[in-house]
């Protein structure tokens, strides 16, 4: 059988899957032998990244995510499986993100591999041509025109076009009397990228817009429902940085909106839009640009498992576990548009997606791609570095065990309250990971060993 060796060994070229999920072995095969030489993994699966608390802690590179990533670069620098950052961060641009993670990790990271809370307000074209009031930090008015959006105002402009309205801070009152210079254009919509560095301001400037209709040369009214257009981007309550307790996130930004407007007018807040984790358009776009990596690379198999790495129970897991929830049912043949899904899924008719549910108004390209992924799973991985401490949740665990009447709801989330944005719905399934690892090094060992893959 060694003699024959050299004269079939291509005689076979074919792509040769192993038994379910598992990565796909593309080489020459013998025809006689089944011998396969030059073996090339070709993967069925791909990675979504969180950054704050798995990758990073601020600006601090957590150590094994360099040994991770290691891991996913062959000797030419390409990635052995597709790899999409999602990140909840909204104050820069995708390509800053990217330089910065490449610099951070020392592989090369393009910026169609990242997604930032704000990526999928591209799609909300019918804003792009109205004036936008954005809140946020840094670059905001280049975000907002990187994402389509032609008439933008910033608080920073009200605030020089109406003196008299910003009034918390004592040192920044005007000191002589002034009039207002209402010299911009009546505000649409309000578009929030992320926590401001001024809450005060921010939070005073956005309720007058709301409860003046976008005019603010007139008067608080007292009938403003339903209130201008307001879509909201990361939903985190708490986000990781340097120190060693989780801080303030977006979300506890807008639980102070949503406070304050229902204080002063006895109505809720209503959102256009809510996007970033864990909101399924996220994760929908994700997976889009997961298959356009496993196209660009020719890999002749579809991407049919997602794994989602994160920090976070309430934002991380919660949204990799809802994705999974819908594409299971799209499997089963339950599943609807995607639109109309994550309607459902959120419990809100304010949803994630209805300013782009009107036909003609999303990019047509995306609304195809989108509507149609390859995926069949999405299983969520979760690390203890950081929002998630596994000593608090064993604490907290420990304690409700020991009551009797704790419910077997309590039990399955160890205690932990519940952090998600007030329009989705709870469901203690949906806070529980597949996996628990001790970092994203150890997180990405136990994905190549759940896919039999091993990369060349």
């Amino acid at each position: 059988m060694k003699g024959l060796l050299p004269f079939c060994r291509g005689l076979y070229t074919l792509s040769r899957p192993q038994a379910g999920r598992k990565a796909a072995i593309v080489g020459s095969q013998c025809g006689f032998c089944g011998t396969v030489s030059n073996r090339k993994p070709q993967p069925r699966f791909g990675l979504l990244f969180d950054i704050d608390g798995v990758l990073v802690r601020g600006r601090v590179p957590i150590p094994a995510a360099k040994k991770a990533f290691q891991k996913l670069v062959n000797s030419q620098g390409q990635f052995v499986v597709p790899v999409v950052f999602v990140t909840n961060a909204g104050n820069c641009l995708r390509q800053k993100k990217a330089d910065q993670m490449s610099h951070i990790l020392g592989v090369p990271i393009t910026q169609d591999q990242v997604i930032m809370s704000h990526s999928p307000l591209r799609m909300f074209k019918k804003y792009h041509e109205k004036c936008v009031l954005v809140s946020g930090q840094g670059p905001v008015l280049d975000i907002a025109k990187n994402l389509g959006f032609e008439n933008v105002v910033t608080i920073d402009m009200l605030r020089e076009s109406f003196p008299l309205l910003d009034m918390v801070d004592h040192n920044r009152r005007p000191k002589l009397p002034s009039a207002a210079v209402g010299n911009l254009p009546k505000v649409e919509a309000v578009i929030l990228f992320g926590e401001p560095i001024r809450w005060e301001t921010h939070l005073q400037l956005i309720v007058d817009v709301l409860l003046t209709n976008g005019n603010l040369s007139g008067t608080h009214q007292n009938q403003t429902h339903p209130h201008l257009p307001l879509l909201a981007c990361n939903m985190d309550l708490l986000w990781m940085a340097e120190a060693q307790s989780p801080r303030f996130g977006h979300g506890t930004f807008l639980v102070c909106l949503e406070n304050i407007y229902k204080k002063i007018t006895g109505a809720e807040v209503k959102y256009e839009a809510l996007m970033g984790k864990p909101s399924e358009l996220t994760y929908h776009f994700a997976e889009y640009l997961i298959r356009g990596q496993a196209i660009e690379r020719q890999w002749q198999h579809p991407i049919t498992s997602l794994y989602a790495i994160g920090d976070n129970l309430m934002t991380d897991i919660y949204g990799a576990n809802l994705y999974n929830r819908y594409l299971e049912e799209r499997v089963g043949g339950k599943g609807h548009n995607a639109v109309d899904k994550m309607a459902v899924a959120t419990g809100s008719i304010t949803t994630t997606t209805t300013a782009v549910s009107q036909e003609g108004e999303m990019d047509h390209a995306w609304e195809s791609e989108l509507a149609s992924p390859s995926a069949t799973s999405c299983k969520s991985v979760l690390v203890c570095t950081g929002v998630y401490n596994p000593s608090a949740e064993a604490a907290s665990s420990s304690s409700s065990s020991s009551s009797s009447s704790s419910s077997s709801a309590d039990r399955r989330i160890r205690g932990t309250v519940f952090h998600g944005h007030r329009d989705f719905r709870f469901d203690p399934e949906l806070v529980e990971p597949d996996h628990v690892v001790l970092d994203v090094a150890e997180a990405v060992d136990l994905i190549f060993k759940e896919e039999n893959f091993v990369p060349q």
